[in-house]
C-alpha cells in the first residue's frame, strides 16, 4: 500500500497525511513537519478521503514531500484499526521510515483530532 506527504501552503503551511485503505487514501492534516522523535507527538486532523490519484498531485501550493509504502501493523486492517481509532504502521520512505501511531483522541470534543507520533524502536535483545 502506498502513502504520501504532501507539503501543502494553503492559508497556513501544512502537511498532508494520505495513506492507501481500500482503495482511496485515508487523509489527515498535520499542521507541523511530521517528526522523526518519538518525544514529538503532532496534531493530525481528519478531512475526507482523497482518490489514490492524488497522491502524485502537485501544483504551486502543493508539493510531495515524502512517498513511498507502508505496512499496516495493527490487525485486522487499516480500515478496521482508523474506525476504531488507533492506527499502528511502518512506513517505508524517502525521509520517513519506521514504526508510526496515529490515534484518535477527545481533544476538544472533535473526533477528527488524532495525534501523530514515531513509535520508539525497542532495542534488540542479546544474543
Amino acid at each position: 500500500m502506498i502513502f504520501v506527504v504532501q507539503r501543502h501552503q494553503a492559508t497556513t503551511l501544512h502537511y498532508d497525511l494520505r495513506l492507501e485503505v481500500d482503495g482511496v487514501l485515508a487523509s489527515w492534516a498535520v499542521p507541523k513537519e511530521p517528526s522523526t522523535d518519538p518525544h514529538v507527538k503532532r496534531l493530525a486532523v481528519q478531512v475526507d478521503d482523497h482518490e489514490l490519484e492524488h497522491a502524485t498531485y502537485q501544483d504551486d501550493h502543493k508539493s510531495i514531500w515524502d512517498h513511498g509504502t507502508y505496512e499496516a501493523l495493527t490487525e485486522p486492517d487499516a480500515a478496521t484499526a482508523i474506525a476504531a481509532g488507533h492506527l499502528k504502521f511502518e512506513l517505508h520512505g524517502e525521509r520517513l521510515t519506521g514504526v508510526y501511531a496515529l490515534t484518535r483522541t477527545s481533544m476538544n470534543d472533535d473526533p477528527r483530532n488524532w495525534i501523530l507520533v514515531k513509535v520508539a524502536e525497542q532495542p534488540r535483545a542479546a544474543t
